[in-house]
């Protein structure tokens, strides 16, 4: 409430006129440097309509009006009350688009209208941030209240899931970055924790082995317990636990000499007539060795451990353990199922993918190209940079997809290391202004909203730069502000303007 003693700011106190500026320049320099992309096709000038640089401009100053019609017409309270239908309508979309919409490399995600195309998946991040807030900023919202807890997941998990359908893996897992937003909202580091070990684990069954990921998953839940228990148990823990994994690491070849021998022995036997004599040992007493696994050992000696360590649990009252011996077992379910999802559930091209991407096979004519000249591009551009539009790689059109998921090699090929640099300072700054907006807010409505921003914007940048130089698979996603496209710079836009219009809306009183 407008106190007497409350004094009303201007445009220049209200407005977070460093966060407009570094989104300005991250526009002009996604501009210049699609123009250096496509210049090798001899556009007329920057603005030649016919290409796609001259389209950009086009884009840019539809983006800068909506910017500004965000800013200084539409009501902010409007965002709150509309993100139910705007949320469900953009669902509809999602949905249609995948019976409507031609395949575009395997992919059913844009509307075609005349010239222009549209993707609701850019949109769907704003409308699934806009209804976030407002049900995590409601008075009664708690995250440790399971019901809170599911509709939140289903929040994110439903236009995720059909983003997945329409086979734009990489939109789709942007929404894993609004874990950090219900992070920020109390939710606890240990599922963070958790998702990372989904990761690991999955990894190493695909470039280990499974017996390798059991282990791991041993070992970071033994380091966990011993750290989260009592003090005086820190090292009677570690040392148990530890000396186990230490043990099973080495039991394949302990495994392997026995079974060596065993073998060696019947080998032996076989070839000479014997007939052994009381007392006396028989080595095919022992042939069932030959078919038994260390891993079935390994699991077997696990699961032994597991009803003692659940009834400690329950004598003791320890939460954190039962969730441990839980998450072991979903663990191993995984470990054992990453073969099934890996061959039968993603497609050719994703697996080549990650194949190319772990170091399992090397395919630089076929889907490791894009990234092997992109990883050309960047390290050619050295320290300084080749000079605008002197890139070879550029100038011959070696990096597909240049202008709008590989933007960034051309960044590094002719503005060099410190071209780079520059770039994603800007992001930085972007993301953390953003944020430290966004807890100076004191509705929480604006404070949850800018964090799912900055959220996504991190998430964006994190898979394009990690995939133009080789450490994330290429899904095809842009870089934010840069990359072609009217619907990533509208939608973009629009994400932040709201944002940057909610921040005014606080800061217009004080």
């Amino acid at each position: 409430m407008i106190g007497e003693n409350t004094h009303k700011r201007g445009l220049k106190q209200s407005i977070d006129w460093k966060l407009i500026t570094v989104y300005i320049l991250l526009v002009l320099i996604g501009w210049v440097n699609i123009y250096a992309s496509i210049h090798s096709e001899n556009p007329t000038s920057i603005i030649d309509w016919n290409f796609r640089s001259g389209k950009q401009f086009v884009w840019m100053l539809t983006s800068f009006g909506l910017a500004g019609f965000i800013l200084f017409v539409i009501p902010p309270r409007i965002w709150e009350g509309a993100s139910v239908p705007m949320y469900l309508a953009v669902c509809a979309l999602l949905v249609l688009v995948i019976f409507v919409s031609k395949d575009v490399k395997g992919s059913h995600s844009w509307f075609e209208l005349g010239p222009v195309k549209f993707q609701p998946a850019e949109i769907s991040k704003i409308t699934t941030s806009l209804l976030l807030a407002t049900v995590m900023s409601r008075q009664n919202f708690k995250l440790s209240e399971w019901k809170d807890f599911f509709l939140v997941a289903a929040i994110i998990g439903v236009p995720m899931l059909i983003i997945v359908a329409e086979s734009e893996t990489g939109s789709a897992l942007v929404y894993a970055g609004f874990i950090f937003v219900l992070y920020r909202e109390g939710f606890s580091g240990w599922w963070l924790a958790l998702i990372g070990l989904v990761i690991l684990l999955f990894i190493t069954t695909l470039t280990l082995s499974p017996y390798t990921s059991i282990l791991i998953l041993i070992g970071i839940l033994t380091v966990s317990n011993a750290f989260r228990g009592p003090r005086k148990e820190l090292w009677p823990r570690l040392g148990i636990g530890l000396g186990f994994v230490t043990l099973m690491a080495f039991l394949p070849q302990l495994w392997g000499l026995l079974q060596d021998g065993i073998q060696a022995h019947m080998d032996w036997m076989d070839r000479v007539t014997w007939v052994p004599k009381a007392g006396e040992s028989d080595a095919y007493r022992w042939a069932f060795l030959l078919k038994v696994k260390p891993m079935y050992i390994l699991l077997a000696l696990s699961f032994l451990t597991l009803p003692f360590l659940g009834i400690r649990a329950f004598n003791s009252k320890d939460g954190f353990l039962g969730l441990s011996l839980a998450a072991f077992i979903v663990g191993v379910a995984l470990v054992f199922s990453t073969d099934y999802i890996f061959e039968n559930i993603l497609q050719d091209h994703q697996r080549s993918r990650i194949e190319v991407l772990l170091g399992m096979k090397e395919d630089l004519a076929g889907v490791g190209y894009n990234v092997n000249q992109s990883k050309i591009a960047i390290g050619s551009g050295g320290l300084t940079g080749k000079g605008f539009l002197q890139g070879t790689q550029t100038a011959f059109g070696f990096v597909p997809e240049q202008s709008t998921d590989f933007i960034f090699c051309t960044v590094g090929e002719e503005w060099g290391f410190f071209g780079c640099l520059v770039v994603i300072l800007l992001y930085v700054f972007l993301i953390v202004r953003l944020i430290l907006d966004a807890e100076r807010c004191r509705e929480s409505f604006n404070r949850i909203y800018g964090y799912c921003v900055a959220s996504c914007i991190f998430m964006h940048l994190f898979i394009n730069i990690g995939m133009t130089v080789g450490l994330m698979p290429v899904i095809g996603i842009p870089l934010p502000l840069l990359s072609y496209g009217g619907s990533s710079l509208w939608a973009f836009t629009i994400l932040i303007f709201i944002f940057v219009a909610l921040y005014r809306q606080e800061k217009k009183y004080f």
